[in-house]
């Protein structure tokens, strides 16, 4: 049966006299269940049509109708009358397919047969098969072992003629050395009789080459037979031997130069390329580099090397500066690098080792060229006899140093980059300072001394001032304000010496590689920094004490007696007024010295945090022991501000006495009765002392800071307490005048209430507490001291001050309540 789908086969019915055949083929290829089903039911089914099915469905009228209802109204006729057809086409079909599964199984079951067969012919053929290949794989082992061995007696052999071969050439290159040698054996300086070897121009090489076996051959057979017993004689003809072959490398060594040489003038690459390459076999060619190494103009020619002093130093009458200095050492490095560069590109077309003939010609530039220069240009001053400013001292010398070796440096890693063979080029370079950094920190410290000396005679010098004896009155205290605004202590002076410092600094960062050894010399130049600003504001401030010292020496002379005339009497209140301004000037002078002596200090700290600290880190205890020494270098210029401090304390309060006794009168504390309105107004004297504490201590409020202001106003403060005691103990007091002290204590005490020191303003709070004794009526003094004990001793003398002190009997009255 063909395919269904192309070709359908038509199926007659079971009831037809031609039965229904099913082939198996119709079951190959694509087959499809429908497309057979249709091909065996399509004959036994009527033709369907489309517009049948529509007609029955719609009646003329429009509506639609069921097509099964027709079928009840014939009900006697089958619905489908081909149902018995199908049936019997069914089982005869079923049939047909039970007869061909018998068929397929039965070709199935030969088909297994005959695999089966097949399979054991197979696999007898498989295993006579592996064992063919298993005898082949043997046969080729055996023929790999036997081509192995025959490899390897044809090496043997191959060995064996070619050491024989070898034997027999050396053997033939031994007569001929022998046949040359008995020709160098004749006597001494002999050498008319050689082989045309050794004089034709054209086999130089060959000759050259030879020659130095012939003296290798001859050297190596004196030590052995020198060695053996009885062999004198002949160890003494091949000396004659090896003299003669020296005396002829050596003719011929000067005849390859001569002809290098001849070649190079005209720059005949190639000639010097062959020269270069023989002469090589000459001990390595060193004296053939050697020689042309010297030759360059830059080593024989004396006008290069004048010329390169001319560069870098300019015109010897005139003392160049390191900054022209840096600029010729540039050019004059930047010229050799240039010729050094053309020279390698000819060496390297010339010699066969063209890297140690770098290797010599940089180690040439460096060991004569530079060297030359530096000799002229760092001459090494005495720290005996130092150098004068003028001339630059010693900071000139320094920096030019520095500027010498920065660029030698440069020039070093520029010849590196050129190329210079094997050539330690940087450590040649450290050992052409070498001599100048062994000694190098001992003339950076000289040199900060001498900057240090030669500014401080230079303040001495702006600062001089005459001397003259003068009048005993205003000019003696002008001289001395002047003297002390002159002398003063300059922050722009400690910024200088840091400049110094951090110069120096910078030197030791470029002369010490390793960090401990930079740790070690930044430390030791930062301590002469501390010693400079130390010692400059120690200095500073005793200065300032000089002036203090000097306004109460004028105080001093000017302390008269009770028995005097009154023309004395005035001209010595004249004087004192003038001491005193000399003493506020020091006071306001010391101050300023002591606000500067804190500024500059906190430069060095900033300065040691930001620059120094972290270079003395590599060295353990480096920075501890630095901040020891910062402490330390600043105790005497502590110790010098402390003792000024006192003596302005002195001099404030040396003006407040007199002030008191010269404005306060008697009758300030003891006024009339007369008088209907009592005087609330401080008196004169407290006004004076308040306005003068005011204007002085403006520039202590303004220098110190912190504790140290804090413990300046409370020790003041206690001192201007205690003076006040003291001077209110020479008056007498009634009630109005207790009413005016106790405005003046207000007044002192709202001036001291600035010196934010809380023991001092208690002690004038009890002042005022203490000034009612003065106000109270006597009945009610008992009462008084009853709220505050503290002041009962104080209070004893001030009740002793009362004018109704007797006349009241208060001494009876209170002695009682106290004891």
């Amino acid at each position: 049966m063909r395919d269904p789908k192309n070709d359908p086969k038509p199926v007659k019915p079971a009831a037809q006299s031609s039965p229904l055949i099913l082939d198996i083929d119709d079951f190959k290829g694509d087959f499809s269940f429908d497309a057979l089903f249709g091909n065996l039911v399509n004959e036994q089914l009527p033709a369907f049509r489309l517009e049948d099915l529509e007609a029955e469905d719609s009646l003329p009228n429009g509506h639609v109708t069921n097509k099964f209802v027709g079928s009840q109204q014939g009900a006697s006729s089958p619905l489908f009358p081909e149902v018995e057809k199908l049936l019997s086409l069914f089982k005869d079909s079923c049939k047909e397919l039970v007869e061909l599964r018998k068929q397929i199984d039965g070709r199935l079951l030969n088909l297994k047969k005959d695999v089966a067969v097949q399979d054991n012919k197979h696999r007898k053929t498989l295993t006579e098969l592996e064992k063919g290949v298993d005898g082949l794989f043997e046969s080729f082992a055996r023929l790999d072992s036997r081509i192995s061995s025959v490899g390897q007696t044809a090496a043997k052999i191959g060995d064996h003629l070619q050491s024989a071969d070898s034997q027999r050439e050396t053997a033939s290159q031994t007569i001929e050395l022998i046949k040359y040698l008995m020709e160098f054996n004749s006597s001494p300086g002999d050498l008319m009789e050689l082989s045309p070897l050794f004089s034709d121009d054209s086999r130089v090489a060959e000759a050259a080459s030879i020659a130095q076996k012939l003296r290798t051959f001859a050297e190596e057979d004196i030590g052995r037979l020198s060695s053996a017993v009885g062999n004198a004689a002949a160890s003494r003809g091949l000396e004659v031997a090896v003299a003669n072959l020296q005396d002829y490398c050596n003719e011929l060594e000067n005849r390859l130069i001569s002809r290098f040489d001849s070649a190079s003038q005209k720059r005949e690459l190639t000639t010097m390329a062959e020269c270069a390459k023989i002469l090589s076999q000459f001990n390595r060619g060193t004296s053939a580099m050697q020689h042309y190494v010297a030759t360059r103009p830059m080593f024989i020619d004396v006008e290069v090397m004048n010329a390169d002093t001319r560069l870098v130093l300019g015109d010897q009458a005139v003392q160049a500066s390191p900054s022209d200095v840096a600029s010729g050492l540039s050019s004059l490095y930047k010229e050799i690098t240039d010729t050094v560069r053309k020279e390698a590109a000819t060496i390297t077309a010339v010699f066969p080792s063209p890297s140690e003939v770098m290797s010599i010609l940089v180690q040439r530039v460096l060991e004569q060229r530079i060297t030359a220069l530096l000799d002229k240009l760092l001459m090494k001053p005495s720290l005996v006899n130092l150098p004068s400013m003028g001339e630059g001292g010693l900071l000139l010398y320094l920096r030019m140093l520095a500027v010498a070796y920065e660029k030698t440096r440069e020039l070093a890693t520029d010849l590196r980059t050129v190329g210079c063979g094997d050539l330690d080029v940087e450590g040649l370079t450290e050992s052409l300072f070498s001599s100048h950094k062994d000694e190098y920190l001992e003339y950076e410290q000289a040199a900060l001394r001498q900057l240090y000396k030669v500014k401080m005679e230079e303040l001495r010098a702006e600062g001089q001032i005459s001397d003259s004896s003068g009048s005993l009155g205003r000019s003696k205290g002008a001289s001395v304000a002047a003297a002390s605004s002159q002398q003063q202590i300059s922050v722009t002076v400690v910024t200088e010496f840091v400049r110094w410092n951090e110069e120096a600094i910078s030197r030791c960062n470029l002369f010490c590689s390793q960090p401990a050894t930079l740790a070690t010399h930044v430390k030791a130049v930062f301590t002469c920094l501390l010693d400079q600003v130390s010692q400059y504001i120690a200095d500073g401030l005793e200065r300032a004490r000089d002036s203090l010292t000097e306004a109460a020496n004028l105080r001093e002379r000017f302390v008269l007696g009770t028995s005097v005339s009154r023309r004395v009497a005035a001209a010595a209140a004249s004087a004192a007024e003038a001491a005193a301004a000399a003493g506020e000037s020091s006071f306001r002078s010391f101050m300023v010295a002591v606000q500067r002596s804190g500024s500059s200090v906190a430069i060095i700290q900033q300065y040691f945090a930001n620059s120094i600290s972290r270079l003395l880190l590599p060295v353990d205890g480096a920075h501890a022991a630095s901040c020891e020494e910062m402490a330390t270098a600043m105790s005497s210029a502590e110790a010098a501000a402390y003792k000024g401090l006192q003596q302005c304390i002195e001099t404030v309060m040396a003006e407040v006495e007199r002030l008191l006794s010269a404005e306060q009168k008697a009758t300030d504390y003891r006024t009339s009765d007369d008088n209907l309105v009592p005087d609330h107004r401080a008196t004169n004297a407290c006004t004076r002392v308040v306005a003068y504490l005011s204007r002085v201590l403006e520039s202590a409020f303004t220098a110190l800071e912190g504790l140290n202001k804090q413990a300046f106003l409370t020790e003041l403060g206690n001192r201007l307490h205690k003076v006040l005691l003291n001077h209110w103990q020479k008056f007498t007091f009634n009630p109005s005048g207790g009413l005016r002290l106790k405005r003046d204590i207000t007044d002192y005490g709202d001036f001291v209430r600035s010196f934010n020191a809380p023991s001092v303003d208690e002690k004038f709070e009890l002042l005022g507490i203490m000034a009612n004794v003065f106000i109270v009526a006597p009945e009610s003094l008992a009462s008084l001291f009853e709220g505050t004990p503290s002041i009962r001793k104080d209070a004893q003398r001030f009740v002793q001050l009362r004018d109704d002190y007797k006349s009241a009997k208060l001494a009876s009255k209170l002695s009682s309540l106290w004891n």
